[in-house]
């Protein structure tokens, strides 16, 4: 569990352009050290950004959600672990995860299974061919990546203290969806708040709008972190 507000909050670069993202980063200074680079940015540079972050010693959250056959998913991973990234996304189906953490081994990336998107109710879940509801769903999967030995979780923060229950001390929950007290949740279905989410065990809080969309970045950004803070002395 890190202990630095700042290790704890990923601001994510959903940005079209490179040139945007640039702006981002310089606009939040030192008062961010973490980022999420998602498929938007990843496939108009954002894999050459990843590794100008990792020299400038910022940590990078590599939002992928990889799920394919076995070997597929195994080198996308190794590919992946050799730019150096922080963490790395993908589904957390079992046999996806089981080939994901034999071909990170002996590396410093740390593999995240999603369980439930943040934009999924159980109605969605239902749609899309799920007899489970997204809790159930989500506790299920997280017992599965914790036996498979990945090293974190991403979940709502609705979840994360269940989830911490399962997975114990030792594995990231990562929780997008996060919110101020009087934010947008946009498309989000399940959104808590900062102080929330760290109370309820999450170790890592992901923001994108709420932050690059604000008038003042800097400001947004220190928001989050002094509830953050809170938080942890709580």
């Amino acid at each position: 569990m890190p202990n630095n507000a700042k290790d704890r909050l990923i601001v994510a670069l959903d940005v079209p352009t490179m040139l945007e993202a640039a702006g981002i980063v310089e606009s939040l200074g030192d008062d961010v050290s973490f980022y999420k680079i998602g498929h938007q940015l990843a496939f108009v540079g954002g894999l050459d950004l990843a590794r100008e972050l990792k020299a400038a010693g910022k940590s990078v959250f590599l939002d992928m959600k990889l799920l394919d056959i076995d070997n597929t998913v195994a080198k996308g991973v190794e590919s992946i672990a050799r730019l150096g990234v922080d963490m790395l996304t993908l589904h957390a189906y079992p046999k996806a995860m089981a080939a994901a953490v034999e071909a990170a081994k002996g590396t410093n990336l740390t593999l995240l299974g999603v369980t439930v998107l943040t934009s999924m109710d159980d109605r969605d879940l239902s749609e899309a061919g799920y007899h489970d509801d997204a809790v159930t769903l989500v506790l299920k999967r997280a017992r599965q990546a914790a036996k498979i030995g990945m090293g974190g979780i991403v979940c709502s923060a609705e979840e994360a203290e269940s989830v911490r229950e399962i997975v114990g001390n030792d594995m990231a929950v990562v929780t997008p969806g996060i919110r101020l007290a009087d934010g947008e949740a946009g498309d989000q279905k399940r959104v808590v708040t900062p102080d929330v989410a760290i109370r309820s065990g999450a170790s890592h809080l992901v923001v994108g709008r709420p932050i690059i969309a604000a008038p003042d970045r800097r400001e947004a950004a220190r928001q989050f972190l002094e509830q953050i803070e809170t938080a942890q002395s709580a």
